[in-house]
């Protein structure tokens, strides 16, 4: 046998719901020949699935209750249909590259979108975005839902270096709201399938699109699981709207799954309580998570783990000291069993080894030893209606002049507002989405937060690489683009926060690699070999486009083959060729000509899980096949686990 080819496009958004589909409906499956390969796969049997949902299916109905505008098909064809576009890696535009857990991508977010679903579906949290409000001359897109001859003339000259075609969606286009709710529909579609099971999204908007949100998000995210439409206080003295002077924007939040999540509660400004209430009772809140729906050993293994308590030393309130050191003195805590399920405690293993000191412990009437935090800031469930003058508009664009001057982004998004939304919807080991980032006030909520908390929240930016005005003194200062505005933006809040707390902030991770969308890194080769002159046969041997490098290739691959961009990786040089490693052997790769013996050995004794090479790292075939051979028998794969785990690109 010899490896097969690494599939190098991004997910197919239909073969997701048929797996999907397949879960619960099994029987409503069959099997049909295809056309074009003569191989079997597996089709929906219509006539079946109407049966088993007897009369709950409806087709053509006269009057039915649904949401619909045009270019809504088109727009969920797109959301699953795949893109063979790529992530170049920006090691210049990155700060500490080695080290960090940030991403920072430049592109189009559907297409950034569809490709982080391999590696990071079901992996985020917490989704957070400030799409465009559909003002009339704030939404700029490349999607083209069904758009005429005459249109695509209209703005041909308007393209970008990857060939989309980006225009301002003004009230003078009969499609106004039409193409905003295309545009959020199919990103929405997306971005549900990037949420854990128990995550959450919060998204920012006014009473323009407001109406039309919502009706996405319930078919989208399911009604039921809408948790709530909070109300934010933005401008107090009103800005003169018609006959009224309009003071608020709106934030919806859903769940993935609603029965799954359980909103953290948000601090009370300036208030917090001591170990003991009034009346000598002991006030404060376990460490254990007894939310075991969403909070288990089998979801959140990493938060399940012995603390160690010293009951031989009391202080003057019997509360005992807490460790995460064993000791043959100590007594061994775990998070206890509840409804059957080990629950697992609210802090990562982690931050508990930071804030040891913050904990106590206290034997209960029943004996029962229970981990406790000695202090906490005083909280409370969040409510609808946010009045607080630290989330006023113009809180925002001061903090954008105190950190880039004066003009370079007008009105983004507070900070504490922002953050006060992640201490809602996030944990302190959580993965944070945002894929309409601006100037990435997210990012440094991010920051900010972990800062505060000894957290290790890891962020995802998304921004569309859109142009600053001419004229503008975004333009003038050197910013030719958004992103540009956004990365300098993390570069100098990292410096901020660690300047202000240098002695809580020392691991504190400012750092980001950058991304940026690209083509593929791969020549397109449509025609039959007859139809190619000798010259041009080499793209058969080698169609790797000539200005991509190894990293390109390395961080392509683990977008198709699932494995996260943030993951560390070293790279070492055996008999002149560099082998690339991610992970400590989650992914070991090698891209050179003429890979020896010595090489092969060197991967196998990484102990990998996936192995890689480029084609044109054997002169022939059986090359291929004796290095397949041979890294099967280093390390003791079968058949299936090789054909499965090395692959060729």
């Amino acid at each position: 046998m010899k490896p097969n080819k690494l599939e190098l496009c991004s997910v197919n958004g239909t073969q997701l719901n048929l797996e999907a589909l397949y879960q619960i409906a099994p029987s409503c499956f069959t099997e049909v020949k295809d056309e074009k390969t003569g191989e079997l796969r597996h089709v929906v049997n219509f006539k079946t699935l109407r049966q088993l949902l007897g009369d709950n299916a409806v087709e053509d109905a006269d009057e039915m209750y649904q949401f619909t505008w045009p270019g809504k098909q088109e727009a969920r064809r797109e959301a699953a249909r795949p893109t063979t576009k790529t992530l170049r890696p920006v090691v210049e535009d990155s700060v500490d590259w080695d080290h960090t857990q940030n991403l920072y991508i430049e592109g189009d977010n559907l297409e950034v979108l569809k490709l982080l679903q391999k590696s990071y579906m079901g992996k985020v949290k917490m989704i957070y975005i400030d799409p465009p409000y559909n003002t009339g001359n704030d939404f700029v897109y490349d999607d083209d839902f069904a758009a005429s001859q005459d249109d695509y003339d209209l703005f041909a000259g308007n393209i970008d270096e990857l060939g989309n075609r980006y225009r301002k969606n003004t009230e003078t286009n009969g499609r106004f709201h039409s193409d905003w709710c295309s545009m959020m529909y199919s990103r929405l579609m997306v971005a549900r399938s990037l949420l854990t099971e128990d995550g959450v999204i919060f998204v920012s908007i006014d009473d323009n699109e407001q109406r039309n949100l919502k009706n996405i998000c319930d078919e989208i995210f399911g009604d039921k699981n809408f948790l709530g439409n909070i109300t934010i206080i933005v401008k107090p003295e009103g800005r003169r709207y018609g006959s009224f002077a309009k003071c608020h924007e709106s934030c919806l939040v859903y769940a993935k799954d609603k029965d799954l999540v359980e909103c953290n509660e948000i601090e009370v400004e300036g208030a917090t309580y001591q170990y003991f209430d009034e009346i000598g009772g002991f006030n404060l809140k376990g460490l254990r998570n007894r939310n075991v729906k969403a909070f288990n050993s089998t979801n959140r293994p990493n938060l399940r783990y012995p603390f160690y308590v010293d009951i031989n030393h009391p202080d003057q309130n019997n509360l005992f000291p807490v460790t995460t050191i064993a000791n043959n003195n100590y007594v061994k805590v775990e998070a206890s069993i509840i409804d059957g399920l080990e629950s697992v405690w609210r802090w990562g293993k982690e931050t508990s080894e930071q804030k040891k000191s913050q904990l106590t412990a206290y034997k209960g009437p029943d004996g029962i030893i229970r981990i406790f935090q000695k202090e906490r800031k005083l909280t409370q469930t969040a409510k609808t209606v946010w009045i607080d003058k630290r989330f006023i508009s113009n809180k925002g664009t001061k903090e954008s002049i105190d950190l880039l001057g004066k003009g370079i982004f007008d009105y983004p998004k507070p900070l504490k507002l922002v953050e006060q939304i992640l201490q809602i919807g996030s944990e302190e080991e959580s993965i944070i989405l945002d894929f309409f980032s601006g100037s990435s006030t997210t990012a440094h909520a991010v920051m900010q937060l972990n800062a505060e908390d000894c957290g290790n929240r890891k962020y995802i930016m998304v921004q569309l690489p859109e142009e600053t005005p001419e004229d503008s003194e975004a333009r003038k200062a050197g910013y030719n683009t958004i992103p540009e505005i956004a990365k300098e933006r993390i570069r100098r809040a990292g410096k901020k926060i660690k300047e202000e707390s240098p002695l809580t902030t020392q691991n504190l991770d400012t750092g980001f690699r950058v991304f940026r969308l690209a083509d593929s890194n791969f020549e397109e080769v449509k025609k039959a070999p007859a139809e190619y002159n000798q010259s041009q046969l080499d793209l058969f041997l080698n169609n790797v486009k000539s200005d991509r490098t190894d990293l390109d290739l390395l961080f392509g691959a683990m977008l198709s083959w699932g494995v996260q961009l943030s993951l560390p990786m070293t790279s070492e040089e055996v008999d002149g060729k560099m082998i690339y490693s991610v992970n400590d052997g989650d992914l070991v790769a090698c891209f050179a000509d003429d890979i020896t013996e010595n090489i092969v050995k060197a991967m196998a004794d990484k102990q990998p899980l996936r192995v890689l090479f480029r084609d044109s790292c054997f002169a022939r075939d059986d090359a291929k096949i004796n290095v397949f051979e041979t890294l099967k028998q280093l390390l003791d794969w079968s058949e299936e686990e090789a054909i499965k785990n090395i692959k060729v690109i």
